[in-house]
């Protein structure tokens, strides 16, 4: 099926900033207990390593993502990874939560466009689960800017444009029911608006089936690169690898 690039309610800006943290922190947390991101660790690795880095830079973190079961697998052969979370719309109480979790963990307080990245941050750039928010032009360019600022991007979305995919997203509000009263840190109004006002299972209800429609294929991930001026002064590794149930399809950009 083609790809459909219809709204969802996160990239709204008139969408209530504390609404648009549950959801992502509802992200988070499965993503951590579902170790969800288990399969491309050698893919990061590799990222760090051609890019001569023990630095992440997360774009688009959201509610911070896998990234703190991920971290301490990383750590394991890598003792001194440094992650920086970032997002346009920073979830402060869940990278507040996040840093807790670990002393390698920092995140910016202020907007953090993936499209325009500040120049002072270096490291290997990932996004989880947020590249299919761009539209093509806007994709284009977070590559681009990539290239420009002699950056590694590495890009992973934990879902596809296939049937499978949108029918395991109808089960998301099952989730969130089950799984809301274990999310940290404990908010009495995430109870409010997840079971009487059910607000939340709603929102990931149709942003996790908008997502499947808007994810870019491996081959249009392909085209995308193609498009970008220098491509050839990079590395790159599109593809998909298992994960779980489902596939988690990835880009690798690295300067060669």
């Amino acid at each position: 099926m083609r790809r459909i690039h219809l709204f969802e309610f996160e990239d709204l800006h008139w969408f209530p900033a504390f609404l648009r943290n549950y959801v992502t922190d509802f992200l988070q947390f499965l993503s951590n207990k579902t170790k969800l991101y288990k399969s491309v660790i050698p893919i990061i690795k590799k990222g760090l390593e051609q890019s001569g880095t023990n630095q992440i830079i997360d774009l688009g973190s959201g509610g911070g993502g896998g990234l703190i079961w991920l971290n301490s697998a990383l750590k394991e052969d890598i003792p001194d990874l440094k992650i920086t979370l970032t997002d346009y719309y920073p979830n402060i109480s869940a990278f507040e939560f996040t840093k807790k979790q670990a002393d390698n963990f920092d995140f910016l307080e202020k907007p953090v466009d993936a499209r325009n990245v500040p120049i002072g941050l270096k490291g290997l750039r990932t996004q989880f689960l947020s590249l299919h928010h761009f539209r093509e032009d806007d994709a284009k360019q977070i590559l681009q800017n990539a290239i420009n600022t002699n950056s590694s991007i590495a890009i992973f979305e934990a879902q596809e444009r296939s049937i499978s995919s949108i029918l395991a997203m109808l089960l998301s509000p099952v989730s969130v029911l089950l799984t809301t009263p274990f999310i940290r840190p404990f908010k009495p109004e995430r109870i409010i608006f997840t079971y009487i006002i059910p607000v939340v299972p709603l929102v990931v209800l149709w942003d996790g089936i908008v997502s499947s429609f808007r994810t870019y294929s491996v081959k249009e991930m392909n085209e995308l690169v193609n498009k970008l001026n220098d491509k050839d002064k990079y590395n790159w590794d599109i593809g998909k690898v298992k994960s779980g149930p489902g596939v988690i399809l990835y880009l690798l950009g690295t300067k060669k």
